[in-house]
């Protein structure tokens, strides 16, 4: 089971070299530093190492602190891994999914997190009951009276609020879409994006394009992702999607491709909705002649 080492520093000034040596202790061949905040959650370094992470690997960590600063985001990030068939420990916690005393801790905090969140509504509810007792109405006067400044700054609020939540699920769409628009379609791109995320997690076609536009208006993703995609043979379809999971991932295996398309629900060229790794393989090899592969 390898062990995939992962070190954090806040600043410049501070060295990732005691969570390295602890990492290397433990038995981590393969360690990633990173120097970012702890409550940024677009890390490209983290990001990384949670896209190419294969099944059976254990993410390692000295502290869970330098991985997440909030336990919603630890609970995200643990919730990517095990879809991907992967594990968590923290060192000096007590926390390793791969065991069942590690499940049972996670468990916990996730209970702690929901009971902590329906005393934040509780407490919001009674507040705003006494509020209107006292014939206190909510909301901001500028709004009422439709003031444009009001007006103004409210959707500029909204607009950072969408921002910042696009950013912490950057890492599960923007490489795709760098990577793969305009070649392929949008449906087929969301399909890719979808493949390792959990449900909850997925994205429809209109919620990735509002995405990509709020991006490419902002800078960050050139305009050419959203130029209309070329015509493409329907032979043509199939190798480049499979050149796509191989491109977001060159380790893995053909069996993870064939579930990855499954859980696209992906039809074989015959027709079938069971994939074989010789299918995959034949694929991959006409990706290769038509210069889809990297």
């Amino acid at each position: 089971m390898p062990l995939i080492g992962y070190a954090r520093v806040s600043t410049e000034d501070q060295t990732p070299l005691p969570q390295s040596q602890a990492l290397k202790s433990a038995g981590c061949a393969e360690i990633h530093e990173e120097q970012a905040s702890g409550g940024n959650r677009a890390r490209p370094v983290l990001a990384r190492v949670l896209e190419r992470i294969s099944k059976g690997d254990t993410l390692v960590v000295v502290r869970i602190d330098r991985l997440a600063r909030s336990l919603s985001h630890l609970l995200e990030v643990i919730e990517r891994l095990e879809a991907r068939g992967t594990f968590f420990r923290s060192l000096m916690d007590p926390i390793d999914t791969s065991s069942p005393q590690g499940k049972f801790t996670l468990q916990v905090l996730g209970a702690a997190a929901e009971f902590e969140r329906a005393l934040i509504r509780e407490r919001t509810k009674a507040g705003l009951a006494s509020a209107r007792t006292k014939g206190r109405v909510g909301g901001n006067p500028g709004l009422r009276a439709r003031d444009p400044a009001a007006l103004r700054k409210v959707r500029l609020a909204r607009q950072d609020g969408y921002m910042e939540r696009l950013n912490e699920t950057a890492q599960d769409w923007v490489p795709h879409v760098r990577r793969l628009r305009p070649d392929l379609a949008w449906e087929d791109v969301v399909r890719i994006v979808n493949g390792p995320l959990p449900h909850e997690r997925q994205w429809t076609q209109s919620r990735l394009l509002r995405a990509v536009n709020a991006y490419v208006r902002d800078g960050f993703l050139p305009p050419t992702v959203l130029a209309r995609a070329g015509r493409r043979e329907t032979d043509d379809r199939l190798p480049a999607i499979v050149a796509a999971i191989k491109g977001a991932d060159p380790e893995i295996t053909l069996q993870a491709i064939c579930t990855r398309l499954e859980a696209m629900r992906e039809r074989t060229p015959r027709g079938r909705t069971s994939w074989q790794p010789s299918s995959v393989k034949m694929l991959l090899e006409r990706a290769e002649r038509l210069g889809l592969l990297e």
